[in-house]
């Protein structure tokens, strides 16, 4: 039986113990590695995230994956890991994903850059 979009969104949510963006900034602070997974017209076009690594979607597991020959950070399981697309729904699946992968604490940001971003200036 296959899921529709929306049944897996909601599956990937439902594992993650996501962040808003008033949470953001703490949460760096605490140690929190932020990835950014925008493509780079939208990182031009908007804006780039402050303090965030800045990762491909189409290598995100590669590159962070503990067990990844082509990951470019080490990470400790345990590490929380804040992953951030434009709306945050692409950002729900790679983070669900990296959880698979063996980063237990991997989770997004509700809302994407876009709530982080209309929270920073009011908008």
């Amino acid at each position: 039986m296959s899921l529709s979009v929306d049944e897996l969104l909601a599956k990937a949510r439902a594992g993650l113990d996501r962040v808003s963006p008033d949470e953001l900034e703490r949460e760096v602070e605490a140690g929190a590695l932020l990835v950014d997974i925008r493509p780079v017209e939208q990182r031009e076009r908007d804006g780039v995230l402050p303090r965030a690594l800045v990762i491909d979607r189409n290598v995100f597991e590669w590159r962070l994956a503990p067990s990844s020959e082509w990951k470019i950070i080490d990470i400790d399981p345990d590490q929380r890991v804040i992953v951030v697309c434009n709306q945050g729904f692409q950002s729900s699946l790679a983070a669900a994903t990296l959880q698979d992968l063996g980063l237990r604490r991997a989770t997004d940001l509700v809302g994407g850059y876009e709530a982080w971003n209309a929270a920073r200036t009011g908008d």
